[in-house]
């Protein structure tokens, strides 16, 4: 793979809103990819609109979903009130237990939109399963966390700050980025339907 334009994207491990467990993951100018992660008992969506402005990526790849099951929309076409077909094509979970986070998400993609920025949903959960990062404890104890990214450093086609890494939160922006980069090259899956809501991995 190339390496191009990587300023252009960048990374989001959602969270809840006060947790403190919102992750962006960005490419500096020497494509080294960082982080910036919200602060507990702040608000997770400022912190990433103060900061995406910042940034001013063109796309941005979002672990959340930012579409409702079809059925509430066009119920002739849809009869499943839980799942989207692109969740039950990648076996994740349901917006609709999501709940407040699903909103958030979406109106979050409102306004980026307004700033002229193209918002993907993606689901970092797939490419841990294709690294089989299970088999080095993915998301287990934080003692596993040095192998899991001792491993993408060597699995992962460019460079990222590895001491930055304190969580899993970062591990999931991380393998969000690398979806944007997958998409800069041209490498990008897409699963779903456009109408109900795509998820690209």
């Amino acid at each position: 793979m190339k390496i191009k334009k990587m300023q252009s994207i960048i990374g989001i491990d959602y969270g809840s809103k006060l947790a403190g467990t919102t992750v962006i993951a960005y490419a500096n100018e020497q494509n080294i990819v960082q982080f910036l992660t919200s602060e507990k008992k702040k608000d997770a969506d400022k912190f990433l609109l103060d900061a995406i402005i910042k940034l001013h990526p063109k796309h941005i790849f979002l672990d959340a979903p930012l579409s409702l099951p079809g059925v509430y929309t066009m119920p002739d076409e849809y009869d499943n009130y839980f799942y989207r077909v692109g969740d039950k094509l990648l076996k994740g979970m349901s917006p609709m237990f999501l709940g407040g986070l699903t909103a958030r998400a979406m109106r979050l993609k409102q306004e980026l939109i307004k700033l002229n920025i193209e918002v993907f949903e993606t689901y970092p959960a797939i490419h841990a399963q294709r690294f089989e990062l299970k088999n080095l404890n993915y998301k287990k104890q934080l003692q596993y966390l040095a192998d899991v990214i001792n491993f993408l450093q060597s699995a992962l086609p460019f460079s990222f700050d590895s001491p930055q890494i304190k969580s899993w939160h970062q591990v999931d922006a991380l393998l969000a980025f690398y979806a944007g980069f997958r998409f800069l090259n041209g490498e990008i899956e897409s699963f779903g339907e456009e109408k109900e809501g795509m998820i690209w991995v």
